[in-house]
């Protein structure tokens, strides 16, 4: 681990909303080290690394460190303040978040991917920044060392244990389908009827799938974030997913806030119980299902290995819009290190 030098100074941090606290400046916090993460609440990368922004919080606050969130939303409707307030009680953020909607903070940071994490030494000089999911030990032995530059005597606490198989140093894991996009302005359809922007396509499905894309089945209105189904009523409509990974996570809201329902099938079967994600409802007759309101990220399969699967979410409601497919990894057996 290696502190980029005092070159770049941090632009300051404006914004129109902050939530958990009053708005926090660099500049009147001179001599304390700042932990900025940029992040967004439908972001799985995003929320995978929050149990060790709260924990770095939570161990080393008293020695002088700021963690603030900079919520940059990846989708439109991320930019509700009441929204972000529900997930940050939901993920139990309790450090200051501010909300970059118009993503100016972002661009002065020069930012690209969500998350980034980056640490503002006591100077207001830009030190370290790391990209995505991993490298927590390495971050955090970067916190200690900016912690020591600014003066902290005593002895640091441990550093903190992974908290995944796959977050331990030297992990291998399995390359999982990529995330997927829904609207047409990075959507990854794979039917031959391609988008219509703006405008409702009524789709067939092909019934031969390549990986790395979806298909849609019915009459989907093509958006620019995300496919509204658009059917009439006592019609029906399904999104089909071909996928490589363990678990799978869906953005999907309710255009009009109604409660609809999205039935779930994998390999043309129910889910098993143990391998349903935390969003899914066993009804009678076996039907496993999510009920979707508030656009967020919901969990579906929580499979027990990595494994290739065919998903299929299907519903008959107009308001239901789905944004994008997650996917997460597992370390490869084989590969696991004794060391």
């Amino acid at each position: 681990m290696e502190l980029e030098p005092k070159h770049i100074h941090a632009p300051e941090l404006y914004a129109n909303f902050w939530l958990n606290s009053e708005p926090v400046s660099l500049r009147d916090h001179d001599g304390e080290v700042f932990l900025i993460d940029f992040w967004d609440y439908t972001c799985v990368n995003c929320i995978r690394t929050l149990p060790y922004l709260q924990e770095w919080q939570r161990k080393y606050a008293a020695f002088g460190l700021t963690v603030v969130g900079v919520h940059t939303p990846e989708f439109e409707f991320g930019s509700s303040p009441e929204r972000v307030e529900n997930a940050l009680k939901n993920f139990k953020i309790t450090y200051p978040v501010m909300l970059d909607n118009d993503a100016l903070i972002w661009n002065a940071y020069a930012i690209r991917h969500w998350p980034t994490r980056c640490l503002v030494d006591r100077d207001g000089y830009i030190r370290f920044v790391q990209h995505g999911e991993g490298g927590y030990v390495e971050f955090e032995r970067a916190i200690q060392q900016l912690l020591s530059e600014a003066g902290i005597h005593g002895e640091l606490p441990a550093l903190t244990a992974p908290f995944r198989e796959e977050d331990r140093a030297g992990a291998v894991c399995y390359r999982p389908t990529s995330e997927l996009y829904l609207g047409y302005l990075r959507g990854a359809l794979g039917n031959p009827e391609g988008y219509n922007p703006e405008s409702t396509l009524e789709y067939t499905d092909p019934g031969i799938y390549l990986p790395e894309r979806f298909y849609a089945n019915g009459k989907w209105m093509n958006e620019r974030q995300c496919l509204r189904f658009d059917g009439n009523e006592g019609e029906d409509g399904a999104i089909l997913l071909p996928y490589q990974a363990r678990d799978v996570n869906a953005v999907m809201g309710s255009r009009d806030g109604s409660l609809c329902e999205v039935t779930i099938q994998q390999n043309g079967q129910p889910l098993p119980g143990e391998i349903s994600g935390e969003d899914i409802v066993r009804l009678p007759q076996k039907q496993t299902s999510i009920f979707v309101d508030i656009p967020r990220m919901y969990t579906v399969v929580h499979n027990k290995e990595f494994s290739s699967h065919l998903l299929k979410l299907m519903t008959s409601n107009p308001n239901l819009e789905i944004y994008s497919f997650s996917f997460t990894t597992s370390v490869i057996p084989e590969l696991i290190s004794t060391n």
